[in-house]
């Protein structure tokens, strides 16, 4: 693994500023002083077209290479934290309380800093790096990258093609994982009202239950990933919030529900919308009462593009050798607005490992500062790869 000794120059910088901005986490669309830091470090290092207030806080950095008859290509970084108060115990910990960085995104962010030094100074290569950096990540419709794409970063910015990359507890640092086609699910979100007829607890002879009728419907929902969907194909359907009376002896007149919907194959969204709303009216209209139903298109599924996903596997591969790259990762149903950007063009989103971490989205999660020279000279192979001079 020979490839990376020469980005390890870069990891002591990188990992001041990941742990800076660790411990200065911002959220969603307000990422003020996490763009500034961004936007001044890309600057020192010569930078000079840097366009920043994309999507409110989004930053676009353009890299010429040392011939500019070549394309434009992409390179995604997301900014943004979540509210989640930190446990990780660590000296460089979140100091907001309530706000951490449990995705990684202080990582992705300084990996692909620390990219654009080495490709500043060395611009060998043909065409130009367009360094995308993101806000909102984790925020649901729109999104920083929806927002972003809508702002017309793609046409702006003349991009051919775009690339992602992101931290995996459970990987080995060192070692990538990524697979063609769908990679991570798409997300849909759904709230139901049932609506009965209030009363006591106990005459519930006088009253239409939404309670019961509510549990009913969410056996019911179960069956439309077991007995109606292909076996083959992967569909999640969890209801995640269930709102009803306040008192021990009410039966109320409406139950409030509310869940999730994923899957890595995009008809299947449109047949989830349908077969939710029929479980839940034929259900409900069965013990005499009604239902509200509203479905929440959110993000698509994350799809890699062939070309553009061997272009990462060789990169990868010329970064760490043959056997540290899995080009076979089953896809996974976590959601990824990235999913919007490889909608708008051909690209890749690639998994380098954060080894045996807290999980995502963990309040003890932390970014491994080891993975920092891997990360970096897979954005700067992959330029080489895509562009080289």
């Amino acid at each position: 693994m020979s490839g990376v000794e020469t980005f390890r120059n870069l990891q002591s910088e990188a990992t001041e500023w990941r742990r800076y901005l660790h411990e200065n986490p911002e959220l969603e669309f307000r990422l003020d002083n996490t763009a500034r830091f961004v936007a001044e470090k890309l600057a020192s290092f010569g930078i000079n077209h840097i366009e920043t207030g994309i999507a409110e806080t989004g930053i676009i950095a353009l890299i010429q290479g040392e011939s500019g008859d070549g394309p434009t290509i992409g390179l995604r970084a997301d900014m943004d934290a979540l509210p989640i108060l930190e446990a990780s115990n660590k000296p460089w910990s979140s100091r907001v309380l309530g706000k951490m960085h449990a995705c990684g995104h202080d990582g992705h962010t300084a990996m692909l800093l620390a990219a654009a030094k080495y490709l500043a100074q060395a611009r060998k290569f043909k065409g130009c790096v367009a360094l995308i950096f993101q806000p909102a990540e984790e925020v649901e419709l729109p999104s920083g990258g929806l927002k972003m794409v809508q702002a017309g970063i793609m046409e702006r910015f003349n991009i051919s093609q775009v690339f992602g990359m992101h931290n995996a507890p459970g990987i080995d640092v060192g070692k990538f994982a990524t697979c063609h086609g769908p990679m991570l699910a798409s997300q849909d979100d759904f709230d139901l009202v049932v609506k009965g007829k209030g009363g006591h607890a106990a005459a519930p002879h006088r009253a239409v239950d939404p309670v019961v009728i509510a549990a009913q419907i969410i056996l019911g929902l179960q069956t439309v990933v077991s007995r109606n969907t292909d076996p083959t194909d992967a569909l999640v359907i969890s209801v995640t919030k269930l709102k009803a009376a306040l008192a021990y002896n009410v039966i109320p007149d409406r139950v409030e529900m509310a869940g999730t919907v994923r899957t890595l194959v995009p008809r299947l969204r449109d047949f989830a919308e349908q077969q939710i709303s029929a479980v839940a009216e034929g259900i409900a209209r069965g013990f005499g009462a009604e239902v509200e139903f509203k479905y929440l298109r959110s993000v698509p599924v994350t799809f890699n593009h062939s070309e553009e996903t061997n272009l990462a596997i060789k990169a990868a591969r010329a970064l760490v050798g043959f056997d540290f790259v899995d080009d076979k990762l089953r896809g996974r149903m976590g959601a990824e607005d990235f999913a919007y950007m490889l909608e708008a063009r051909p690209g890749a989103i690639i998994y380098v490992g954060n080894g045996s971490t807290a999980s995502l989205h963990h309040p003890a999660y932390d970014f491994n500062d080891d993975a920092l020279p891997y990360g970096i000279g897979y954005w700067v192979k992959l330029v080489e790869t895509v562009m080289g001079a």
